[in-house]
């Protein structure tokens, strides 16, 4: 299975990258392939390709801030959380999300 997340805070510094962090270990730690959109103070970061989107399950949105591009993911099964959301439990969001998929 092949996740595809995006993780954004007001900042856009720390807690953008320890969801994204945490949603990688968790996602990995349940056997998924993860690909990881950081849009932070350095701008987009390991953009998520249309390529990437077609191959996706499913896609986890941890933000607190307008997300670039959001509609792109509307094809896949989409899970919306907050980024703090994601820095404190991202493996019972993963596990949510795998849910909705099966």
């Amino acid at each position: 299975m092949f996740i595809v997340c995006v993780t954004s805070c007001p900042v856009g510094i720390a807690h953008t990258y320890m969801a994204a962090a945490n949603l990688e270990k968790a996602a990995k730690a349940k056997g998924l392939e993860v690909k990881v959109e950081t849009q932070g103070a350095q701008g987009v970061e390991n953009e998520i390709t249309k390529e990437d989107i077609k191959r996706a399950d499913g896609c986890i949105i941890a933000s607190d801030v307008r997300i670039k591009n959001i509609n792109r993911f509307e094809p896949i099964p989409t899970l919306n959380v907050s980024v703090s959301e994601a820095v404190k439990d991202a493996k019972s969001i993963v596990e949510e999300l795998m849910e909705a998929i099966e």
